[in-house]
């Protein structure tokens, strides 16, 4: 027979180890980059690229490739707003540079098959802590001074 003392504590560790008690465990604390921080990334990239005198247009995604901000300067071509998204996306959901997909289909065609995938140096993934909040894609330049801006609009960042 159980005492009530013994009922008691039996009642009280099933209630601490209940996994709804602990949701908070459950639950991952994560960055996430605002329209503001898209807004700051676009501006610095745009600078970068009217001192150099590149049209270029600049995607600013978050962790899940979703379009935040995008922003086309004047004279770039209207092809590149696709490809700047893109690569934004592919950089994001893959959460590395689009460099490493250029460089592997040359190596690797099959590469080729994934979809939605740009293989085109300019996206750059946007990383705070260790941890992959958006990305930003370039387009309109060629592809090392696309990663340049990119790369210029990240640095604006206050990480």
């Amino acid at each position: 027979m159980f005492s009530v003392k013994k009922l008691i504590f039996l009642w009280f560790f099933v209630i601490s180890t209940s996994p709804l008690l602990h949701a908070a465990d459950q639950l991952a604390d994560k960055k996430v980059l605002t329209l503001s921080g898209a807004k700051t990334i676009a501006a610095a990239a745009e600078v970068e690229a009217k001192q150099n005198k590149w049209n270029v247009v600049i995607a600013v995604v978050d962790d899940g490739g979703h379009l935040i901000y995008l922003q086309r300067i004047d004279g770039a071509p209207t092809g590149s707003i696709d490809v700047a998204i893109g690569k934004a996306r592919t950089a994001a959901v893959f959460r590395r540079p689009t460099k490493v997909f250029d460089e592997l289909a040359k190596t690797r065609p099959s590469i080729t098959s994934i979809s939605n995938v740009v293989l085109l140096e300019g996206g750059v993934p946007v990383t705070v802590g260790g941890q992959v909040v958006g990305a930003v894609g370039v387009s309109g330049a060629s592809s090392q001074q696309d990663v340049q801006i990119g790369k210029a609009g990240i640095a604006a960042l206050e990480i």
